[in-house]
């Protein structure tokens, strides 16, 4: 049984491939952060490698060790691995450490050559695609245009067109889409007995992102977190331009720290600011951050129309230049330069 939930057609599509014999040597799947991409991509190399004639079926020991990521022909490969198998001296890598190198892939190309262990395919899952170096992926080009035998590359990727035109053109594409808001609620409540209240409070802060959703579930540290950084977003407009930059001075020490914060900062403050066109336009039941309603409609009370479209036209600006890699911080002073402001005194 695949584990995929709220992609019914990506999965036939798969299964139909695998059912005709017609498997693709290469995919990219697509779709923003938690939308199930990576349970796909494993739920996908367990029916290839699966023991069971109707794989997967989730109990033989092949799906077990894929489930557990300790199958020897099915590799995941992030920027934690790609370190493992660097050959670079310290200063290199540490300066190299935000990208996936070109002597990375040719360590992965020389474990693709080897035969399967004990699987009929050898797997491999690049876990976010967009941290290839240029090089890399021109290396990697090559060894898609001349793919070894029985070796299935899978990228997956948030940012779908910051990946090479020539490589994306030799995988097949599955684009991942957010659930409906109606069908995730009704998966929690039905299917996971989650209380009524919790489970359309976690669907609306998900934005239709299963993985997102069960995370928030299984531990409130990811609540948590959302919390610390929507409490901080939430003020902003009250604030001065001294404060503002404190702020991104200190969000600049979480950058450096983790490549992938610039993102989620990002998608964090365009929440926020698409709820307040959403309240201008008169949809308030439509707002992502309920937790948060009270504020956004004060807010929204003291901007315009045009000056909520303008700054989100500025965050898909900064998020642009950020893929570019301009200076992150540069990019923050910038928006919150750009950003408008409420009177402090009738601000909450």
């Amino acid at each position: 049984m695949w584990l995929t939930r709220g992609h019914d057609t990506a999965v036939e599509l798969l299964q139909r491939s695998i059912e005709n014999q017609h498997i693709a040597h290469a995919y990219m799947f697509s779709g923003p952060q938690h939308v199930g991409k990576m349970t796909l991509a494993l739920d996908f190399a367990r029916t290839l490698n699966c023991k069971s004639e109707n794989g997967p079926c989730n109990v033989c020991n092949s799906c077990q060790l894929i489930g557990a990521g300790k199958h020897p022909d099915v590799v995941i490969i992030n920027l934690n691995l790609a370190g493992e198998l660097s050959r670079k001296s310290p200063d290199e890598e540490a300066a190299s450490r935000s990208k996936i190198g070109i002597g990375h892939i040719r360590d992965i190309q020389m474990l693709a050559n080897l035969p399967a262990y004990s699987g009929e395919y050898k797997i491999f899952i690049f876990e976010e695609a967009q941290d290839l170096s240029i090089p890399a992926a021109n290396r990697l080009l090559k060894i898609l245009e001349e793919p070894p035998p029985n070796v299935i590359w899978i990228l997956l990727t948030a940012e779908k067109y910051s990946i090479l035109p020539t490589v994306l053109s030799r995988c097949q594409s599955i684009q991942l889409h957010p659930m409906s808001s109606s069908s995730l609620e009704k998966y929690l409540t039905d299917e996971l007995e989650i209380e009524e209240k919790q489970a359309h409070f976690i669907t609306r802060i998900s934005k239709g992102c299963l993985g997102w959703a069960l995370s928030a579930l299984r531990s409130d540290e990811l609540l948590k977190e959302r919390k610390k950084w929507m409490d901080s977003l939430s003020v902003l407009p009250s604030e001065g331009i001294v404060q503002r930059f404190e702020y991104v001075r200190k969000l600049s020490t979480e950058i450096s720290k983790q490549k992938q914060k610039a993102a989620i900062i990002v998608e964090n403050v365009r929440s926020w600011w698409h709820d307040l066109l959403t309240i201008k336009g008169g949809n308030k039941e439509a707002i992502v951050n309920i937790d948060y309603e009270t504020m956004l409609l004060q807010q929204s009370e003291q901007l315009s129309f045009e000056e909520i479209i303008n700054f989100i036209r500025c965050l898909y600006e900064v998020e642009e230049q950020i893929k570019h890699n301009v200076n992150p911080r540069m990019a923050f002073e910038m928006l919150m330069l750009n950003m408008p402001r409420i009177k402090i005194e009738q601000a909450v």
